[in-house]
């Protein structure tokens, strides 16, 4: 849900410190994926509520992580980062509920019982809200590239 990776490691902070707060207090320990991604997304709620995001200026990213093989071409990644930039873009311009679906479904691997368990929604209206999601980014992102 956000682009800003010090942002989403303070908010996983805060998730994982609730967690070890609240253990005792959780029912059902065989479900504590679903209570995680749940205080994840009213941590990261919370946090745009109680504050206005703002925008790297200098365009900064944190290349720790960058690692290149041997055999990578420079061209391969531009378009990569180029292609996760329009995707990100895209996803900021449709509604939050086909967001979040979109998000849990392709970045957290989420099925769709255990979206609906988080978002407290029918498992149908998971698959409407992600079929419409992803519905308008191929629409979107193919315009792009034409």
């Amino acid at each position: 849900m956000t682009s800003d990776k010090l942002t989403a490691e303070d908010i996983a902070q805060n998730v994982f410190l609730k967690l070890f707060e609240n253990f005792e207090n959780i029912k059902d320990k065989n479900k504590i994926d679903i209570w995680v991604f749940i205080a994840a997304k009213n941590e990261a709620f919370n946090y745009y509520r109680g504050k206005a995001t703002k925008v790297d200026q200098f365009g900064v990213e944190d290349t720790d992580g960058l690692e290149l093989g041997s055999g990578f071409d420079l061209m391969d990644l531009i378009e990569l980062k180029d292609l996760k930039e329009k995707i990100e873009n895209e996803l900021e311009n449709i509604p939050l509920e086909q967001k979040e679906v979109f998000s849990l479904k392709e970045f957290g691997g989420l099925s769709y019982y255990e979206i609906s368990s988080v978002l407290g929604i029918d498992e149908n209206l998971v698959r409407s809200r992600l079929h419409s999601a992803r519905e308008k980014l191929m629409t979107k992102l193919s315009k792009a590239v034409k």
